[in-house]
Formats: structure tokens, C-alpha cells, sequence
């Protein structure tokens, strides 16, 4: 087997904030495969072949990958953002687990700078203390799931940034879980709502829990609800390190 497959992060959506490692990498591909709207924005050059999926077919876009390694190819699968957070590492790393054949093939993650780190800079530093991520997709996981668990970062007083909160096909999730935060004594919390960071439409909201609504955020959008001692000081937000 004498091809490769890098997974590869191409960060919040500029181009200054994809790394020198995952360019050169670009650079270097005989197949780039991902998402649509992902592939849609690296540069066609001759030599190089693009292979854009459906955001739903992360399985099949992994083996396929394995696939045209094997056979000689140098083969990066980009995700938005980090791959491994809520992206495509997990998916070839499954995806090998289901095909032992491909276990000897040279494989690379590269980091990227995900949306919930572009987004707390913007703000400000929102993340500073402990924090968590949970992705409010119920695509591969039970909605059940989702619930107990913004209870449960509710009730351990983390900071939340919540990923992929609301789309046409989920369009009543994010206020169910404003709702559960709500019911968890966070209505005062104020919640940031990052939208398109980095590109020309970016735009930064923050109110209270208590004045948020669905509507404020779709796909585009990643929102960070601060935690007990979360505050602003001027146009910034900011969670303290030290905790009393």
C-alpha cells in the first residue's frame, strides 16, 4: 500500500485560519473528499480529483477514502473546523475498524482550529474556565442523550458551547434545549450566538438565556452559554479563572 490518508481540519471557514501542515497537505493530494460546501471551497488544480458528499454520508465518504489509499492515492478527507470534534476522524477511524484490510495504510490527523475556539476568541474568552461541548445533531444519537447531558453540564456549572443547534430537518431541538436550560436555573447565563465566524457575513449576539429564542441561530451558528460567573466587562465576554 503505498498511499496515505490525511484527515484533515480546514478550520471556521477563512483561509487564514487553515494551518501551513493541513495546506501543504491539500497541496499534495491526488483526492480530496468531504462534505460539499467543504470541498466547494479549495481550489481545483490539475492532478487533483474531488470527491463531494452528502453531510449524511460520512461512512461511505470514509471507506471510500481507505479505499483510493490502498490503491496508491494520497488522500485527505477534510472536515470543517478540527476533525476530530464532531467530524470525519471518528468516521475512518470506524470505518477501519470495519475494514481490517486497510489497518497498515500510513494515516494522518491534522488539527484545525474548531468553530467553538474561533468563536470564544471572537467573544472574547467565554471558555476560560472548565468547559464542555455537546453537539445538539440527534442524527446518531437519541435526543434522550442530549438532554441529560445539558442537565447535567447545567448542574456541574460548565460553560456549553453547543454545535450544529438548528436546521430545516431540526427545527425544534435548540428550543427544547433552551427549555431543559432553562428548567436548569440558567436563565440568567448569558449565551453568545457566533454566527459564520471568520467569513464576511460573521455576526456575535449575546443576551441572557431568559431573552434567547430558536430563531437566533441555524446551522451557521455555534452558541456558548457562560457559566454561573460569566460576565462582560465592556464589549467582551469573558469567564474568570478563579472560582469562589
Amino acid at each position: 500500500m503505498t498511499g496515505t490518508v490525511t484527515i484533515a481540519g480546514l478550520g471556521p471557514g477563512s483561509e487564514a485560519l487553515v494551518t501551513p501542515e493541513v495546506s501543504a497537505a491539500l497541496a499534495a493530494a491526488t483526492d480530496i473528499l468531504g462534505y460539499a460546501p467543504y470541498v466547494a471551497r479549495l481550489a481545483p488544480r490539475p492532478g487533483l480529483t474531488v470527491h463531494p458528499s452528502d453531510n449524511r454520508e460520512e461512512l461511505r465518504r470514509a471507506s471510500e477514502a481507505l479505499r483510493l489509499a490502498a490503491e496508491g492515492g494520497q488522500v485527505v478527507v477534510v472536515s470543517s473546523g478540527d476533525p476530530g470534534v464532531f467530524a470525519m476522524a471518528s468516521a475512518v477511524f470506524e470505518a477501519l475498524e470495519r475494514a481490517p484490510q486497510y489497518q497498515d495504510l500510513p494515516i494522518r490527523v491534522l488539527p484545525g482550529i474548531t468553530a467553538m475556539l474561533a468563536a470564544s476568541a471572537r467573544a472574547g474568552a467565554p471558555l476560560g474556565h472548565d468547559f464542555c461541548a455537546i453537539n445538539l445533531s440527534d442524527n446518531l444519537k437519541p435526543w434522550a442523550m442530549i438532554e441529560k447531558r445539558l442537565r447535567l453540564a447545567a448542574e456541574a456549572d460548565f460553560s456549553i458551547a453547543m454545535y450544529n443547534p438548528r436546521s430545516a430537518s431540526r427545527p425544534d431541538g435548540f428550543g427544547r434545549a433552551l427549555a431543559v436550560l432553562k428548567e436548569a436555573g440558567c436563565g440568567g447565563r448569558l449565551v453568545i450566538f457566533a454566527r459564520a465566524i471568520s467569513a464576511p457575513d460573521e455576526t456575535i449576539v449575546t443576551v441572557p438565556l431568559n431573552d434567547a429564542t430558536p430563531e437566533m441561530a441555524d446551522m451557521r451558528t455555534l452558541v456558548i452559554v457562560g457559566n454561573s460567573q460569566t460576565r462582560r466587562v465592556g464589549r467582551w465576554i469573558y469567564a474568570p479563572r478563579q472560582v469562589r
